[in-house]
């Protein structure tokens, strides 16, 4: 078992281009020694919902990358950072870590893929069940508010795509719940492109404010559905702020041209609300029926398709940067 767990932390180092020297052998399941940089740690895979709320998931290590301001004095903000199906991607994690570094907030980048043995699931979701994800970012959540640099009460998520998603449903108290015992609980959460076509419900959120930032061009997860789903935190308190902006596709912020992608697994024709309370079920927004969870598979794919676009818009991209700017300036209030 020894070296299986060796041979694991090595190949999560390697895919993660980090040499066994700069990065801790074990997962850590507090950073009370206030580490930096490099980072495995504790998170669990549910195969579900229910599972996970349940709390019988099966643990799994996760990597992340923790950068602070320069110059960053007492306690910083932090934003933990959700890649989307397509896994960390040149010019867009890393490059909000550092617009978020100059803007004095503390980033965590989280890999949910490459510890498991995944590059991408953006043709075949079922690859990772989001459940884990969800449990991913809560698990860094719960880990970043033991940092003696952070402050517990500023930390905010970020999320692209599916990590969009992850910014949505990581206010809903049943998962919030199932991970984290205490009161803490995220600050600010930015929600990039997420699909909003099959959105988690619950009786109680955080009622943090949620920015929604959306292209009115995306075929891939469209802006409208979100609407409704915005509709629904604000009935249950958050703060919401919403822009769809013009002439951007989904992936809007990266540095690359718009391209078709064929293959791409989509949810633009499906809707249907996940009910997490009492127990999970489903209702349907064209009929309004109520479906079992054991009907929640079939009903996928009926509505599932295949292909969309994705490509950067220089435009849209500077009205974000701006937009988020305004969110963390008003709800994370870094010190410079």
């Amino acid at each position: 078992m020894r070296c299986q767990h060796a041979l694991q932390t090595l190949l999560i180092l390697i895919g993660l281009g980090v040499s066994s020297q700069t990065a801790p052998a074990d997962p850590l399941r507090d950073l009370r020694a206030g580490q930096r940089g490099q980072i495995l740690f504790q998170s669990l895979t549910p195969t579900g919902p229910t599972e996970l709320m349940a709390r019988q998931s099966p643990e799994a290590t996760i990597a992340g990358v923790l950068t602070f301001p320069e110059n960053s004095q007492a306690t910083s903000p932090a934003m933990i950072i959700m890649h989307g199906s397509g896994g960390i991607i040149p010019g867009r994690e890393g490059a909000w870590a550092e617009r978020l570094n100059r803007m004095g907030v503390a980033t965590f980048v989280v890999d949910s893929f490459t510890p498991r043995g995944f590059s991408a699931t953006g043709d075949d979701q079922s690859r990772l069940p989001l459940a884990a994800s969800i449990a991913d970012a809560l698990s860094a959540l719960q880990l970043l508010a033991t940092h003696p640099g952070i402050d517990p009460n500023r930390i905010g998520i970020m999320g692209f795509s599916k990590g969009g998603q992850l910014a949505l449903y990581t206010t809903l108290e049943p998962f919030r719940r199932a991970v984290i015992r205490d009161d803490v609980h995220f600050a600010l959460h930015i929600a990039f492109y997420a699909s909003c076509s099959i959105p988690y419900l619950a009786e109680q959120t955080t009622k943090a404010p949620i920015l929604f930032l959306l292209g009115r061009e995306d075929d891939f997860t469209p802006a409208d559905h979100c609407r409704r789903y915005a509709a629904f935190f604000e009935q249950k308190g958050s703060p919401i702020e919403f822009h769809v902006l013009d002439g951007a596709h989904h992936g809007f912020d990266l540095p690359t041209p718009l391209k078709f992608l064929p293959r791409a697994q989509t949810a633009r024709n499906c809707g249907l609300d996940i009910i997490l309370e009492p127990e999970v079920t489903a209702q349907r927004w064209d009929t309004g029926t109520l479906i079992a969870p054991m009907e929640i598979k079939p009903y996928l794919r009926t509505c599932m398709q295949r292909g969309a676009s994705y490509g950067g818009n220089t435009e849209a991209l500077a009205v974000a940067i701006d937009q988020v700017s305004k969110s963390i300036l008003r709800y994370l209030k870094p010190d410079h």
